[in-house]
């Protein structure tokens, strides 16, 4: 039994982290303190404002440990590994994991390259960035390669120059082939350096060039070249506008502020390089209820900055947190030169910091009806079907569907639907075993059956609810029954619930004449709904689903019987091999067009007859190419 008391006087007055247990040693809380004794002795005195989150933390808490550090930054370190290591359910998380592009010139290869990276490496390379968009970074790569003409192969040069033909991008002029030593490293490392101008904000000379070539092509009456020279020059002007000088001082730094409300917080960060505006991004975090914004604040530098390979000169937060000094040693650290974190009071850094407070502002408040907008399509849309039917507590509802070709292959879907959103990990398939030829109602009734009958037997041997999860869906049933149909199917499923002593509520969809949904069908009478209305929304989407599903799992089994009865005409093909065969490609056609080596790679297939197969396809007297 862990002795409270006791343990709070051991406590030492040194710097180090401190880790909450709960009742299951689940670590639910990790915290740091200049002064161990002191700050952990402090959750555990009564009324001194620690927050409503907080105090729900402190009553859970059946055990702390605690590690000694050094210093106080060491001790800062420690904390940011174990909050990543655990991710506690009190601490403030940084929700979003990203990394971001750079872009890479790599000036420690005789023929350097521009590509994209996902890392800052210490190397001979440079780097620009970070980028928000890597959709961007690879446009900018494009052109720098196609403006510069710089080689995107991966040889190594120029060990590897004239052992292979140049690639196509040589042919088409976008390459100077340095591959067939057609440039020396000194005329290419020329044409790299301009490409590190650009990537430097210095478009002048490009877009002069490109302005150059554009009419003395138009002047020769060669317009293609002049509509690519146009094109190329449109695009330099469009990376040239967005690159804003917000900063004379030409620094890298980032603008911080958030946003923060009851339960939810986003944080708004500047990217400024060079001092030009790159990108913004937001970042949302979460357990911040009942923190204060210089809280949130202090956790959200501590956590993106121990990921993120980039750390800029200076950071500018929208007000003063604790422990800045310590903040700047790590951060300092970890960049190799001095970091600078500040909280502008004027000027024209001050009004960043209120843009990036205002966009973070916007961003909470979007979300926000944003999810007022989801929860109207889900569950609020449930609740109106609810209303309709008269039946209440609905959260999971089940959907039936069937599917065959005049009575092949007969299958059967079900999915099922949580909050009024699709739970995808619950659907299930099930192959007709009962039914030969086309009686949609049979097959139904062999669905639910099974369905259940298995549910039922599950739900005997489950003493814990905890071993649902071992057991799958079947376990669960539903609040709702929905059938693709009307009165017929709807019988079908009552049938089945009457037989096995269940109560679930079923609804028939009924589809009009040109198969669109139009009502529900329940208690022997057809209820129409509101066209528009979200209700009536969600039931579309859920007999879609169901109709998908089916059809989707139908296809397939058409598929596999038709690479089945394709292949069992090619000697040497037995039952083992079709089987393979099918595992490694999807259809008959993938089958046909594979090469002698990619067949001879399937298991069970040894090479004479993958030479076989490829022969029985591609022979100029085989039926297979009729």
């Amino acid at each position: 039994m862990f002795d409270f008391n006791e343990e709070l006087k051991k406590l030492p007055a040194k710097p180090g982290v401190y880790i909450m247990h709960d009742g299951n040693d689940a670590i639910i809380y990790v915290g740091k303190a200049i002064n161990l004794h002191n700050r952990v002795r402090s959750y555990f005195r009564k009324n001194i404002g620690r927050g409503p989150q907080i105090d729900k933390m402190v009553t859970q808490i059946a055990r702390f440990e605690y590690i000694i550090t050094d210093s106080e930054l060491e001790a800062l370190v420690l904390e940011n590994n174990l909050i990543k290591e655990y991710s506690p359910r009190y601490n403030t998380m940084l929700k979003d994991d990203k990394t971001y592009p750079y872009i890479k010139v790599t000036l420690g290869d005789a023929y350097p390259r521009v590509m994209l990276s996902r890392e800052m490496k210490k190397d001979k390379s440079r780097y620009f960035g970070p980028f928000t968009s890597a959709a961007a970074v690879k446009d900018t790569i494009d052109l720098i390669n196609k403006l510069y003409m710089l080689r995107t192969c991966n040889k190594n040069l120029p060990k590897e120059a004239g052992k292979d033909r140049p690639c196509l991008n040589y042919h088409i002029k976008q390459c100077m082939a340095p591959c067939q030593g057609s440039i020396s490293q000194e005329e290419y490392r020329e044409e790299v350096g301009h490409a590190l101008d650009f990537l430097s904000g210095n478009f002048s000379p490009v877009l002069k060039e490109l302005e150059r070539k554009m009419k003395e092509a138009s002047e020769n009456m060669e317009f293609e070249e002049a509509i690519k020279y146009r094109d190329m020059f449109n695009s330099v002007k469009k990376i040239a506008q967005k690159q804003k000088i917000t900063d004379s001082d030409g620094e890298d730094k980032d603008i911080i502020a958030l946003a923060l409300d009851e339960n939810d917080a986003v944080v708004q960060v500047f990217f400024i390089r060079d001092g030009k505006l790159i990108g913004r991004e937001h970042f949302y975090m979460t357990h911040v209820s009942g923190n204060k914004r210089k809280q949130v604040l202090l956790d959200f530098v501590k956590q993106f900055y121990a990921g993120t390979p980039f750390i800029p000169r200076e950071l500018m937060i929208q007000e003063e947190i604790e422990d800045t000094e310590v903040l700047e040693k790590w951060l300092s650290a970890r960049k190799g030169s001095r970091v600078y974190i500040r909280v502008p009071k004027k000027g024209s850094k001050e009004k960043l910091v209120e843009l990036a407070a205002k966009n973070a502002a916007l961003v909470l408040s979007q979300d926000r009806e944003k999810i007022k907008r989801e929860e109207g399509r889900t569950i609020g849309a449930v609740k109106e079907i609810a209303a309709l039917i008269g039946v209440e507590g609905i959260h999971r509802m089940e959907a039936y569907d069937i599917s065959n070709i005049s009575g092949f292959a007969n299958v059967g879907s079900m999915i099922v639907y949580e909050k009024g959103k699709p739970k995808r990990s619950d659907y299930r398939k099930f192959r007709i075993k009962t039914v030969s030829g086309p009686d949609d109602y049979a097959c139904m009734k062999e669905v639910l059956t099974r369905r259940f009958v298995h549910g039922m037997e599950e739900q005997k041997v489950l003493e814990d609810k905890e071993l649902e999860k071992e057991f799958g869906s079947f376990t669960k049933f539903p609040d709702l029954l929905l059938m693709d149909g009307g009165k017929g199917q709807v019988n079908i499923a009552l049938q089945v619930l009457g037989e096995l002593h269940l109560d679930i509520p079923v609804c028939g969809m009924v589809k009009d004449d040109n198969h669109n949904t139009r009502g529900l069908y329940y208690n022997n009478e057809e209820i129409q709904i509101d066209r528009y209305s979200e209700g009536f929304k969600l039931i579309t989407r859920i007999q879609d689903e169901a109709h998908r599903f089916a059809i989707e799992y139908h296809r397939s089994l058409r598929s596999k019987a038709q690479v089945k009865s394709m292949l069992e005409g090619i000697p040497g093909v037995g039952p083992s091999r079709r089987k393979a065969l099918m595992r490694r490609f999807k259809s008959i056609e993938e089958i046909k067009n594979a090469e002698v080596e990619a067949l001879a790679g399937v298991d069970e297939i040894p090479e004479s007859v993958a030479r076989g197969i490829y022969e029985f396809f591609h022979g100029e007297t085989n039926e297979a190419d009729l």
